[in-house]
């Protein structure tokens, strides 16, 4: 409750926080906000997270598996829309970018978090990191459909890929660059991404 009272006061727009599974697990929402501006108030949150936790003398980690054992993983999920699918018909546009999604997929993962393999392995509500798939409500998929966009035909889709140690300025630009911009990002930012791991 202190890290929301100081990210509301900061400018943040946060606009949740739960306990989750695992004991100790909390989750906290940033948005809705537009464009890479929500990139940079969740970079911001964390940063305000990381000091309110010397306040109380405890400490974050963003590990996506932290413990291993028979509970969820820390994740990142981020919703995503573009003015076509929050436009009439633009559940069309969402199931294109699903399609344009699942072709990419192997970039986006690489670029989604370190670990990320402990947690997307197909149980505890999670889809396996090998595969691509997208449902309506489902939460074992890669990429959740609310099911008021669906009844709606329009509206936003949840990406449940990206790994709570994630940079949000990666995932955004590649949400963007394959649902918008047809890949031209990454194919430049993943060769450069791998050359960087390597060395």
């Amino acid at each position: 409750e202190a890290h929301m009272r100081c990210c509301l006061y900061g400018g943040i727009q946060i606009s949740g926080l739960n306990a989750e599974v695992f004991p100790g697990q909390w989750e906290f929402q940033v948005g809705p906000v537009e464009g890479i501006n929500g990139c940079d108030q969740f970079w911001m949150s964390r940063y305000i997270l990381k000091r309110v936790c010397e306040e109380f003398d405890v400490d974050v980690t963003f590990e996506p598996k932290p413990v291993k054992g028979d509970w969820n993983g820390s994740g990142c999920h981020t919703n995503f829309s573009f003015e076509s699918t929050r436009k009439e018909g633009g559940y069309e546009r969402i199931i294109q970018a699903m399609e344009e999604l699942s072709k990419h997929h192997k970039a986006h993962i690489l670029l989604y978090g370190e670990d990320n393999d402990k947690r997307l392995t197909g149980q505890h509500e999670t889809a396996s990191i090998d595969s691509f798939k997208y449902g309506i409500a489902n939460r074992g998929s890669s990429v959740r459909i609310p099911t008021k966009t669906a009844s709606e035909k329009k509206g936003y889709f949840e990406d449940r890929r990206p790994a709570s140690n994630c940079d949000p300025y990666l995932v955004g630009g590649m949400l963007v660059d394959t649902t918008i911009l047809k890949g031209k990002f990454g194919e430049e930012i993943v060769p450069s991404y791998q050359r960087f791991l390597k060395e």
